[in-house]
């Protein structure tokens, strides 16, 4: 179990790497932080207590500490400089008197001790975590500062209401855009049943690393690592399937790939299938955003209605792509207003898509065509809805 108090970044020294601090006297529990940390790939800071030289001075007022080190000497500690600092609660009381800083995580057991919420506010934690439920989320935090990420990539999933929705098309075509816009842009393939978006891309003989090279996987997947063994099409990374016998990827690799993606920063785009199993739940419980792709005819808008109502109970924020032609009596809004979801706005027909595309050329390679407009204005928006709540995204 985790839970947040506030939502503020750990400080980073302009995104460099850093090792996380522990501070704890549980032998125990100290064991498995050190565990956690090894999964993330970080070598940890450990003390016992808090570092003398941040200790509140007889004279400093209640819930400050004043620095014993002179200011000359310049000396700062750990629990000043580290990206992420993992208190126990075994010495939460005792770390009451230390300088008040961000990325400070109050580390417990009991899950029926009510009184960790009001010492984690005395500490000024920003998130309470219990073992052992909050291992994986507690990997992915210490990865994060391990490798030295800032805010994570902006990660769009696009499923299609009906088969042929053109959600591929989509898809790909938002990741040509983001990635001609200068963004780290990968671009994830997360159907094996389907066509293989490198070959919709021509980069079914690149070389690289496919799905099935990861389906053992097992806990934390480096993000430098992971970008680099991806084939790289038109100026994106790429992860697809290969053409052989299909092998099924455990949840737990796929999640593994997918926090390893966003801690990349940059934009992420997925091509989701609309069949809902365990890996693709990992996959939505991921996406910032999806987007529901349904041509505008009656029986496509009653089965995408059904693929909502599925992807809705995992991804909070679903909205609508809607593309002509139109049946008669309905237009975008309409189709919007029957599922009940956002409107993106309606995707563009472009003409010569279908040549391009069997000329190796990836939907939204025309920089000024209306399919590439359509994507760059709902990046635009995207990201600026991100900037203005504080969230992910780059």
């Amino acid at each position: 179990m985790t839970g947040t108090i506030t939502h503020d970044p750990p400080p980073t020294a302009g995104g460099r790497q850093g090792a996380p601090l522990i501070v704890t006297e549980d032998t125990e529990l100290l064991d498995d932080l050190l565990r956690l940390c090894a999964a993330a790939g970080a070598t940890p800071e450990v003390h016992h207590s808090v570092p003398v030289t941040l200790r509140a001075t007889p004279s400093a007022p209640t819930g400050t500490a004043t620095p014993s080190a002179s200011p000359a000497s310049g000396r700062r500690t750990g629990w000043e400089t580290a990206p992420l600092v993992l208190v126990g609660d075994d010495v939460a009381r005792r770390v009451r008197g230390a300088v008040r800083r961000r990325g400070v995580v109050l580390v417990g057991r009991d899950q029926d001790d009510s009184g960790i919420w009001q010492r984690a506010v005395e500490i000024g934690a920003d998130h309470v975590l219990m073992l052992p439920d909050g291992e994986q989320w507690l990997v992915d935090r210490i990865a994060d500062v391990a490798e030295g990420v800032g805010r994570p990539a902006l990660t769009v999933g696009v499923i299609g209401g009906r088969g042929g929705a053109g959600a591929s098309t989509l898809a790909c075509a938002l990741a040509v855009t983001s990635a001609r816009e200068g963004l780290r842009s990968l671009l994830v393939d997360a159907d094996p049943m389907g066509g293989g978006l490198d070959v919709l891309l021509g980069g079914e003989t690149a070389d690289g690393l496919r799905w099935p090279a990861f389906a053992a996987s097992r806990g934390r997947v480096g993000g430098g690592a992971l970008e680099e063994s991806l084939p790289e099409l038109h100026s994106l990374r790429v992860l697809s399937w290969d053409r052989g016998d299909c092998v099924a990827v455990p949840a737990q690799a796929v999640r593994a790939v997918l926090a390893a993606a966003r801690r990349r920063g940059g934009t992420v785009v997925v091509d989701l299938p609309r069949r809902i199993d365990d890996g693709v739940a990992e996959v939505l419980a991921q996406l910032d955003t999806g987007i529901l792709v349904v041509p505008a005819e009656l029986r496509a808008v009653a089965a995408a209605g059904r693929v909502a109502s599925a992807v809705g109970m995992v991804l909070r924020d679903l909205r609508v792509a809607v593309r002509g032609p139109y049946a008669s009596g309905l237009d975008d809004r309409e189709v919007a207003r029957l599922l009940g979801l956002p409107l993106v706005g309606e995707v563009p027909v472009e003409s010569g898509l279908l040549r391009a595309t069997e000329s190796k050329r990836p939907p939204g390679t025309p920089s000024r065509g209306p399919l590439a407009r359509f994507c760059r204005d709902f990046w635009e928006r995207a990201l600026a809805e991100t900037d203005g709540r504080g969230g992910s995204g780059s």
